[in-house]
């Protein structure tokens, strides 16, 4: 792996380049950029290419210009992806929802409302502890191959082991309870004897994002009616209704679907 950039943003600004083509705020270079982040300028280009930066402004055929919403977006890219173990996919749709969902001021409010949640709700602030997915999943009876579809179809984030190790995948500890469900789900009959693999359960991790983000412009929408303390309390107390209500909700709308046929 490629060392993680510190996910502190007080960055200090570059000498402006001499081209006075160059424009707006955009200071850096693609090697400033690299450099002050601690990426190649192949990650950099990986990156605009999967939609997960935007390009900088272009001055030739080969020379483009990056500014600080670059610097912190490729940081906070690396910090998800490394510290937090979020597929790219995932890291994608998140960013682009969050962007259109909250305004750079209600993004500062609800960073406040995170930081004032219990960890076990708001996620955690720091990197997170893995385990070797290959081992976990043989403990709770998943097929290997269940769990690196799992990972090509973006529903969990792996790293591989030292030297790329066959028998070492990487995945964040408080991640597991993924691997004993859908563990639990093929032991059910969900097999691909009878035609079901691990893709077919990106639905409901799609759906549920959806939800999520419709819940987030909900919320964006009252964030400013009340203080981070008061909205964090609300939430703390209200998510854990919301998902036993969401699990009633889903076993109510199948019962209904079933007495209807």
């Amino acid at each position: 792996m490629e060392p993680i950039a510190t996910s502190t943003y007080e960055i200090s600004r570059v000498d402006s380049p001499p081209d006075s083509a160059v424009p707006g705020d955009h200071h850096y270079k693609m090697k400033d950029l690299c450099e002050k982040a601690g990426v190649s300028r192949q990650l950099v280009h990986f990156y605009i290419q999967q939609g997960l930066l935007p390009e900088g402004k272009k001055t030739g055929k080969n020379m483009a210009y990056y500014s600080e919403k670059h610097l912190e977006r490729l940081l906070l890219v690396r910090r998800l992806q490394h510290e937090q173990f979020l597929p790219l996919k995932a890291i994608a749709a998140l960013l682009e929802e969050r962007d259109e969902a909250f305004s750079p001021a209600q993004q500062k409010h609800m960073r406040e409302v995170r930081a004032a949640m219990p960890e076990t709700l708001a996620g955690s602030k720091g990197p997170r502890e893995t385990v070797n997915g290959f081992a976990y999943a043989d403990k709770v009876g998943l097929p290997r191959e269940d769990l690196k579809e799992l990972v090509d179809v973006g529903l969990i984030a792996a790293v591989s082991g030292e030297n790329g190790s066959k028998d070492a995948l990487f995945i964040a500890k408080d991640d597991v309870w993924r691997l004993e469900l859908y563990a639990e789900l093929r032991r059910s009959g969900f097999t691909s004897e009878r035609g079901f693999s691990m893709r077919d359960v990106a639905m409901f991790d799609e759906t549920m994002e959806a939800l999520v983000m419709r819940e987030a412009r909900l919320i964006a929408m009252r964030a400013g009616e009340l203080s981070p303390g008061d909205l964090a309390d609300l939430l703390t107390r209200a998510m854990p209704v919301i998902g036993s209500l969401l699990a009633r909700l889903h076993s109510e709308k199948a019962k209904h679907l079933l007495a209807s046929l």
